[in-house]
């Protein structure tokens, strides 16, 4: 009788305890179905390999003749379908549980990279995160890497810098800001540094309780400019990460798209990525004046025609076009484990139109767009003057995009032109056939932007 008693009560509280961790209960399971479909996935992709395999290659393999294939394997195409379905729904899997982890009505935790390259406008277009409350953001943190990687003995090759900046960045986005530790010179001591590259252009790294109290006789390069602070803390800034409910990160390190693959398909990040392009004539006038240094030979050539413009400056100038266009190739062809998480933007769309850009940047990021962020886009769209800082934030930008064709050599304008001709193509920059042309400014250099360009 006393165990007939206890039994309902039991099961009262069994379901009880089941209502309360539901929601966990409920992420349980999509987790295990995602380790499940993972290997079946695996499996099946394996098989799929296998039949695609040509009939002499197996028989090859197994020894034996094979006579010829019909035209058409219906096996293998129900593999293929199969293998399609699998991968789509474990990617509605995946958002599904990073809509679960969600904190409350904030949505999911996104993540963002602006990748760009430089004098692209990167700088201007990040500001439109980094004024949002909500968003961790972090100006240049891969400036530290490439110097730490560039002067290892004999340097390192593309592939495997590109490896490195993949994985910091993956560290960087999960809020693991102390790999940063071991690049940064000279290294941090008890978890403090005063040398961590542009802290002043990231608001979180200036903002309470990240701003400690200033300390005398610590000499901060890279200092807030809104107020004083000591050392950055690398703890405390780890922790204000964890506390925001965003983290956008901008770079101009990192040219290779398809490096980025294992971070999109991290089911513990939500990642958006902005490729951001511009007119590469308009790139190297900037660069001439902002790196007047590294482009002497270039500005004789062009203003004296003394110096001959040597072929592996052309060569560098055409590598760069090519590695943009082939990122941004590969992001507008979608494929599966990009879809949906890829946007091209131009800068001179941004500077025609900073808010209107801006709001469709934030809808793909799946963001909302703060009064905050549009009283800087405001602000800082409509100075009378570019003032002579070249890194200003503050610019007329519906003047400022074009200033460069009216002041740069047509000479100079061809050379870009035949060295960058399949990107501009690409993204809609017309090519000017006389210097009559160049400086007319009736004649637009820009076509209409695609609607394909968000994936």
């Amino acid at each position: 009788m006393e165990i007939r008693c206890a039994l309902p009560q039991d099961i009262r509280e069994l379901l009880h305890f089941l209502k309360v961790r539901s929601k966990y209960a409920v992420l349980l399971v999509f987790v295990v179905s995602l380790v499940i479909i993972e290997k079946e996935n695996n499996f099946i992709s394996r098989v799929s390999d296998k039949l695609k395999q040509s009939p002499q290659a197996l028989a090859e393999a197994n020894g034996t003749e094979v006579s010829p294939a019909p035209a058409e394997n219906g096996s293998l195409a129900s593999l293929q379908e199969l293998d399609a379905a699998f991968s789509q729904l474990r990617s509605h899997l995946n958002n599904l549980t990073l809509q679960l982890a969600g904190d409350g009505d904030h949505g999911p935790r996104r993540h963002v990279l602006l990748m760009a390259t430089t004098r692209t406008g990167s700088s201007f277009v990040g500001e439109f995160f980094n004024q949002q409350g909500s968003i961790f953001y972090l100006f240049e943190p891969l400036w530290h890497v490439e110097k730490t990687v560039t002067f290892l003995p004999g340097g390192a090759s593309a592939v495997g810098s590109a490896l490195v900046y993949r994985d910091v960045l993956k560290q960087l986005f999960l809020c693991d800001l102390y790999i940063l530790e071991n690049f940064i010179s000279p290294a941090p001591e008890g978890h403090l540094t005063p040398f961590l590259f542009r802290r002043g252009s990231s608001l979180s790294l200036c903002e309470e309780p990240v701003c400690t109290p200033s300390t005398k006789k610590v000499f901060e390069k890279y200092y807030c400019k809104n107020r004083r602070c000591g050392p950055l803390n690398i703890t405390l800034a780890a922790e204000a990460c964890q506390r925001k409910q965003h983290v956008a990160l901008k770079t101009v390190r990192v040219r290779q798209l398809e490096f980025l693959q294992p971070l999109v398909e991290d089911p513990r990040l939500d990642l958006r990525i902005i490729q951001l392009v511009r007119d590469p004539r308009a790139v190297l006038a900037s660069r001439m004046v902002a790196f007047s240094g590294k482009y002497e030979t270039w500005k004789k050539w062009a203003s004296e025609g003394e110096a001959p413009l040597h072929e592996e400056e052309v060569q560098r100038l055409r590598g760069n076009c090519e590695s943009i266009r082939v990122s941004a190739e590969l992001g507008l062809r979608r494929p599966g484990w990009l879809r949906g998480r890829y946007m091209l933007v131009r800068y001179e769309d941004v500077a025609r139109a900073p808010l209107p850009k801006a709001e469709e940047m934030y809808r793909f990021a799946g963001l909302p767009l703060t009064p905050q962020v549009e009283e800087w886009i405001g602000k800082n769209t409509q100075a009378p003057h570019d003032g002579n800082n070249v890194y200003s934030t503050c610019r007329n930008s519906s003047e400022q995009f074009e200033k460069w064709r009216f002041s740069m050599p047509f000479k100079l304008a061809q050379v870009v032109q035949d060295a960058c001709a399949p990107a501009m193509q690409l993204f809609g920059y017309k090519l000017a056939s006389s210097p009559a042309e160049l400086a007319n400014r009736s004649f637009s250099l820009l076509e209409e932007a695609q609607p394909s360009w968000v994936t």
